[in-house]
């Protein structure tokens, strides 16, 4: 069989596995020593979604089967949160300054920074939700003295009024929202961000 993770190939040598299963339970176990885990499976060319697990692994090894494992490690989110901490930091700056750009009639700048807006609180969702497979860091983490999940419940709404206002047009709320509603927002998971790492 071959196997590869993170699309490296990896030298394996096969004792008593004969199943997929096995192979994946003694990948997994050296996963958690190194405070990794797996979040992706490709088995001979398709991903196994979570519904079709106990079937793939139940699949018998042969030597044409071909094991691609996707693994994250607690190590790569920290980093991950303070990149986006900075980036946070840095749109925070930026987002300041709106006002000024649109009164200016710099609105592709201002168009820019809404757009590294947008990008990043994507990115940080998707880094909170690989950090929810890491218990322990993902209950840690606290914004503005809020888990995650309820910080981001009550920046839904003010994002969904910043992107009405984009729509609207409207230059006074768009530059309220974003310095003081957004701004302060993004500087707390800045320093959320750089608190985990």
């Amino acid at each position: 069989m071959e196997l590869f993770v993170n699309g490296n190939k990896i030298d394996i040598t096969l004792e008593n596995e004969q199943t997929v299963g096995d192979v994946l339970k003694g990948m997994e176990e050296e996963f958690d020593r190194n405070n990794a885990t797996t979040i992706s499976i490709v088995l001979n060319g398709t991903k196994v979604e979570a519904q079709e697990f106990d079937n793939a692994a139940k699949t018998p090894l042969a030597p044409d089967t071909k094991l691609e494992l996707t693994v994250i490690s607690m190590a790569e989110l920290k980093e991950s949160f303070a990149f986006e901490g900075k980036i946070a930091s840095e749109i925070a700056d930026s987002l300041e300054e709106i006002p000024v750009k649109l009164q200016s009639g710099k609105d592709k700048e201002a168009g820019t920074v809404i757009s590294r807006l947008a990008d990043l609180v994507d990115s940080f969702c998707k880094t909170a939700s690989l950090a929810s497979l890491f218990p322990e860091m993902y209950e840690s983490i606290t914004i503005d003295g809020k888990t995650i999940t309820d910080f981001f419940s009550d920046l839904s709404p003010i994002l969904a009024d910043f992107k009405q206002a984009l729509e609207d047009k409207d230059t006074v709320l768009i530059g309220d929202l974003a310095e003081y509603e957004i701004s302060p927002r993004l500087r707390a998971i800045a320093a959320a961000a750089q608190g985990v790492a």
